[in-house]
């Protein structure tokens, strides 16, 4: 079985400057990615000042704030959406989603959030589709290095506990892990390949011969995703277990730098 992936962090729904809203424009991008499944994050559960302000009443068809949750928004009638709630506030709250064409079995929100600053969540899904099923993780780990190694630990800990040894796997979200310090404990605690990691690996043969002759191994590194205008850092990523990854590649370019902070990655997966 085929499927096509794509992760985003869709910075709320509004744009980078002046945050005006990006809702209309992020659901016309959301299908140009035309994937099965998509991992989105910090999106807008309820916010009641943008809809006050850009609502279906006020009637700004340029910038506007559909009443339904971005999640419901996005998915329409034609795709299921799970939504966990992570942060909390007066006027409203965010977190993280799944998109899926194949059914949601069951969904459970994670709190792995580090301290008060903070609110933090793994979107555990349970996809069904012909070939069995799929084990999603939708991650937005924090902005500090000490808590990203312990919700990383985290993370582990609710793999290992909810997905079995044989049954396939996605993790894909923003790590915010602009050092790359993480994806060695994902792979090898979990088993886990990250796709360009893996793409990268299959394609330099000849350099591993050159490697292992001088006695080095292969620096594996993500793909920049952050900022959208000019990818520099590598904070988003996909692991996979249980898949091939025959394509993999980060949306970039002026379209997608007006929409969010972060470039989308997508990926083409084949179950092996």
């Amino acid at each position: 079985m085929k499927i096509r992936v794509a992760t985003y962090n869709i910075h709320k729904g509004v744009s980078s400057f002046r945050s005006t809203p990006r809702v209309l424009a992020l659901k016309k991008a959301i299908g140009l990615f035309d994937a099965n499944v998509v991992f989105l994050q910090e999106v807008q559960g309820r916010h009641d000042r943008y809809q006050a302000r850009y609502g279906e009443k006020v009637r700004s068809p340029h910038h506007h704030w559909p009443e339904a949750a971005q999640h419901e928004f996005f998915a329409g009638e034609s795709l299921h959406a799970a939504y966990g709630m992570n942060a909390v506030y007066d006027h409203g709250h965010h977190g993280n989603a799944l998109l899926s064409a194949y059914p949601i079995a069951n969904m459970h929100n994670h709190d792995i959030s580090d301290h008060a600053y903070e609110q933090r969540g793994i979107l555990h899904c349970i996809l069904e589709t012909e070939a069995g099923n799929i084990h999603c993780y939708v991650v937005h780990l924090g902005l500090f290095e000490g808590s990203r190694r312990r919700q990383t630990d985290a993370l582990v800990n609710c793999v290992k506990e909810s997905a079995g040894e044989n049954e396939p796997v996605i993790i894909a979200g923003d790590f915010n892990d602009w050092r790359n310090t993480l994806s060695d404990c994902l792979r090898l605690k979990l088993g886990v390949v990250e796709v360009f990691d893996e793409l990268e690996r299959r394609s330099s043969r000849i350099g591993d011969l050159v490697r292992n002759v001088a006695g080095r191994q292969q620096r594996l590194v993500p793909a920049r995703t952050f900022p959208a205008a000019l990818p520099w850092f590598r904070l988003d990523r996909m692991y996979v277990r249980g898949f091939k990854v025959e394509h993999a590649e980060v949306l970039h370019g002026p379209q997608w730098a007006r929409l969010s902070d972060h470039a989308p990655i997508v990926a083409n997966l084949q179950l092996a």
